[in-house]
């Protein structure tokens, strides 16, 4: 495997129009630094995106009072949302393996290209 990264959500989220509003292909990476299950996803899709360099990725903190969270209707962490011209095209919920993820991943981008 390769050398581990730590993934780190951000506090600042963009604001959904700026997500909206964006091309191409995009994955949104919602939960929290402290949550277990996160935690224990996180090798997972570090792994995952380090086969898939090009894919724009946000990694953003998510909870109570969190707009771009509850206008996805995120309910459990972490949850990966792929994205295409602003549009949700899939989502994925709580992986635990990275092959998990790449599959995810493979198959949608070679469906948008």
């Amino acid at each position: 495997m390769p050398p581990f990264t730590v993934l780190r959500y951000s506090p600042s989220a963009p604001e959904r129009s700026a997500i909206d509003a964006t091309r191409g292909a995009l994955l949104l990476q919602f939960g929290v630094d402290w949550c277990g299950h996160c935690q224990a996803a996180e090798p997972a899709i570090v792994q995952a995106l380090q086969a898939t360099p090009a894919l724009a990725h946000l990694c953003i903190e998510d909870g109570a009072g969190r707009a771009l969270g509850r206008s996805f209707k995120v309910k459990l962490w972490p949850t990966l949302v792929l994205l295409h011209d602003g549009r949700e095209v899939a989502r994925l919920v709580r992986p635990t393996r990275a092959q998990e993820v790449q599959d995810f991943l493979r198959h949608l981008l070679a469906a948008l290209a």
